[in-house]
């Protein structure tokens, strides 16, 4: 970057949107031999030409074509950076850039992620989801401004992070309606070597669950292993087994999936947690994210 001089970039990128030196000095408010001069002392600084002469006009070389595709993503993302901050900062839209741990059900992350929206001001959103240790090495590297994980930063790592508790829920087991009616009678006992989905992601539920089976001398028959909440219960509305979710979405689970509610389990339960760096944050939509969601508690 020292040695890219960006007032020649811009001229350069100028002339090559009109066309002509003539008229991108008009546009400049430059005379034509200033301009001219400024564009062979960037070709020099650069060792190539940017331009060849074809039938009294300009056309770019492919070396030029290369600089000015580079110096087009610039200016326009300048422009539309000039435009945001011609803005009042009070009308400027906020940036909100939210890591969700793929081990959350779709519908827990958007619960979480709602309230920012419905803010006064202007929020554009960016979701990422991912594994929770490439998510916190994001959020340290300033890539994102907020985690929502079911699990807290490891202790080796909780000086750099501040995590906030935003609710727990008890899990409950769904499953397609002719399975629920099975299920639901004698229960637990009618788990017994019943088809289950399992997340094949290492959500801390998903051990408590295991081990709550186990703890009701369950024998668990794991049907299909899925790293996707929502394609779980696409397979459990299907008929292929029964699968677990949290118990404050219960009734969003069964209308959207068609599948029925069959028990909930007190002893287990999933916490959610929002993470951001240790010295916080002054975003507006950050800070609705962290607050606690009563609705979330079952």
């Amino acid at each position: 970057m020292q040695d890219l001089n960006l007032r020649h970039l811009y001229h350069f990128w100028v002339i090559a949107h009109e066309g002509s030196i003539a008229r991108a000095a008009e546009m400049l408010d430059l005379t034509p031999q200033t301009l001219s001069g400024q564009l062979a002392t960037f070709e020099a600084s650069l060792g190539n030409a940017l331009f060849r002469r074809a039938n009294r006009s300009l056309q770019l070389t492919n070396f030029g074509q290369t600089v000015f595709g580079y110096a087009d993503d610039m200016f326009e993302t300048a422009h539309a950076l000039s435009e945001v901050l011609r803005q009042p900062p009070e009308d400027r839209p906020l940036r909100l850039s939210v890591g969700v741990s793929a081990s959350i059900h779709k519908l827990i992350a958007y619960h979480l992620t709602e309230p920012a929206l419905e803010l006064e001001r202007e929020v554009r959103l960016n979701v990422h989801s991912g594994d929770t240790v490439e998510l916190l090495r994001r959020l340290a590297q300033r890539e994102l401004d907020v985690v929502l994980t079911d699990r807290q930063p490891p202790s080796a790592e909780a000086s750099h992070f501040r995590s906030h508790r935003l609710g727990s829920s008890s899990m409950s087991l769904f499953a397609a309606p002719a399975l629920a009616a099975r299920l639901r009678a004698d229960f637990p006992a009618s788990l017994d070597l019943e088809p289950f989905l399992a997340t094949s992601l290492d959500a801390p539920y998903i051990n408590a669950l295991m081990n709550w089976f186990s703890s009701q001398g369950i024998r668990v028959k794991v049907a299909a292993e899925v790293d996707d909440s929502a394609l779980i219960k696409v397979f459990g509305r299907q008929g292929f087994g029964y699968f677990a979710a949290p118990t404050a979405i219960r009734h969003e689970v069964c209308s959207q999936y068609h599948v029925e509610h069959v028990a909930s389990i007190a002893e287990v339960r999933e916490t959610l947690f929002a993470v951001t760096r240790a010295r916080g944050s002054h975003n507006a939509a950050v800070a609705e994210l962290l607050r606690e969601r009563p609705e979330l508690e079952d």
